[in-house]
């Protein structure tokens, strides 16, 4: 036995040694998002797969009007000035940090009194018209992401994922924690339990850091596995060489030196290497959809152990005439204008990805557009009635689906423009609802626009970047390259641990 796991834990090791340098490396960069926010790479470096065409990969969440013929169209392209006939593009993004991320929109908003604001990745900003960009005004703490924008009044809301902020004066912002809803259990979802002892964020910075230090460790298993296995063939070409003599004798040593910490650096970490692994295999479909509606007690003394309620859940916020609406990845809640009481969860919903909430718009009084990686769907609140906008149906839901996505994957929606309604898909792009016609097409100077470093690492993390490769079995890399690490760490710790033992008895009978 200990021959088989002897054997497959070297050649095993050696097949996955790429793959697992990559998964440490893009790990390490998506931990430090805001670091390495200012790098971008080239799209012509990456596969086919990822460059724009037709409004695809998020580079749309909606428009923002800013005059009778001036609209804002904004997302992960950044903003740009174009009219309503789509006849030209100018770049509107003077003031925003240098990189791809800094320039990443998810909420542009016209107050009633003129002032222009852009929520993004890293804070909330003012756009100055005297000198043409924008300034940073707010940047809330743990997490700076500004989701969603809203007025009623004179007064300003503006949406983290944690908290709402409030300002009437665009200087001082009040930050209020929402009141729980009414059918609050204290819990939260396994899904985001286990994204943050993956990512290592369950400890905030020092876990983050922590995890950094595991990927390192993976890093040096890997390759001084690798080195592990070349140098004997070294040493055997070397092999009847006096002169070389010396050079085999040390290189026998350097391995010998490198197996000793290999093992030693292996079982000590044994734990939290086997815990990072078969966290992040149920992250990403097929396994994914075991824990996706799965929801688990907060685990005491870590991040996840917050009175708020609304921690890492708030996405978007609607202001109606006496009705607030929010919507989270869970469920989307009502209240009135005061928040005097617990938000209410509406009984029946329109289908809500995990992933978030993408379009967000009141119709009329009872209906509401909802859009996500579940599709677009007309909601009427009142009678429950759900309808698909893309498909001109009534909703029906599929019994049979078993990945958490919809056949469209909606990343955006507008109905400024006069080609009529519009959503865009992460894969497919721009669709015109109910129409015939066609989007524009996307200008060759949006369109060449770099993928930021931290995009590509998720990509890379999350084996999408494989599906060149693999095609749609891309899917089953995670899991497949999971259960193969998995072996490969625990059969490495069986075969430390049987010689280990060995040696030892052998020294304790020496011993007496």
């Amino acid at each position: 036995m200990i021959s088989f796991f002897k054997k497959y834990h070297k050649w095993l090791g050696i097949v996955i040694t790429i793959f697992i340098l990559l998964f440490a490396v893009s790990g390490i960069v998506l931990n430090h998002r805001e670091l390495f926010s200012s790098v971008d790479v080239n799209r012509s470096f990456l596969p086919a797969d990822y460059d724009y065409n037709d409004w695809n990969r998020a580079a749309v969440k909606s428009t923002e009007r800013i005059g009778e013929d001036s609209i804002l169209i904004y997302g992960n392209i950044g903003v740009w000035l174009t009219d309503n006939n789509l006849t030209f593009f100018k770049e509107f993004n003077d003031g925003f940090p240098k990189g791809v991320d800094n320039h990443k929109v998810c909420k542009v908003f016209k107050t009633t009194g003129g002032d222009l604001f852009a929520g993004t990745l890293f804070g909330l900003f003012i756009y100055d018209y005297e000198k043409s960009e924008w300034n940073k005004i707010l940047s809330p703490e743990h997490n700076p992401r500004i989701v969603d924008i809203a007025q009623k009044g004179d007064t300003l809301f503006v949406l983290s994922r944690s908290f709402l902020f409030k300002t009437v004066d665009n200087k001082s912002f009040v930050k209020f924690q929402l009141p729980q809803p009414i059918d609050y259990d204290n819990k939260v979802g396994l899904f985001k339990t286990l994204w943050v002892i993956h990512s290592g964020e369950i400890y905030g910075s020092f876990g983050k850091l922590f995890v950094d230090l595991v990927g390192l460790i993976f890093i040096f298993l890997s390759v001084s596995g690798l080195i592990y296995f070349i140098i004997p063939f070294i040493v055997k070409k070397k092999k009847g060489r006096k002169s070389q003599k010396v050079k085999r004798k040390n290189l026998k040593k350097f391995n010998s030196w490198m197996l000793n910490w290999h093992n030693k650096i292996g079982w000590i970490t044994i734990v939290f290497l086997v815990l990072t692994t078969f966290t992040g295999m149920f992250l990403r479909p097929p396994l994914l959809a075991i824990i996706g509606e799965m929801k688990v007690g907060k685990i005491p003394y870590t991040e996840l152990d917050t009175p708020n309620p609304w921690f890492d859940k708030l996405r978007r916020i609607i202001i109606d005439d006496d009705i607030i609406y929010i919507g989270t990845p869970e469920a989307i809640y009502y209240t009135d204008l005061n928040f005097s009481g617990k938000l209410m969860k509406f009984k029946n919903q329109p289908p809500l990805s995990v992933m978030g909430i993408n379009a967000f718009k009141i119709i009329d009084k009872e209906n509401l557009l909802v859009g996500s990686f579940e599709g677009l769907f007309k909601w009427n609140h009142i009678t429950d009635f759900v309808y698909d906008e893309i498909k001109q149906q009534e909703y029906q839901p599929d019994t049979n689906k078993r990945i958490p996505l919809g056949e469209f994957l909606v990343t955006g929606y507008t109905d400024d423009f006069e080609v009529g309604d519009v959503y865009f898909d992460f894969d497919k792009g721009a669709g015109v609802i109910g129409e015939s016609l066609s989007f524009v097409e996307m200008p060759e100077q949006i369109q060449q626009q770099k993928m930021s470093l931290w995009n590509v690492a998720l990509e890379v993390h999350t084996a999408r970047m494989y599906k060149f490769m693999f095609g749609s079995l891309y899917i089953l890399f995670i899991p497949m390259v999971g259960l193969i690490i998995l072996f490969v760490l625990i059969s490495g710790f069986i075969v430390w641990f049987k010689i280990h033992r060995k040696r030892s008895k052998y020294r304790r009978s020496i011993s007496q």
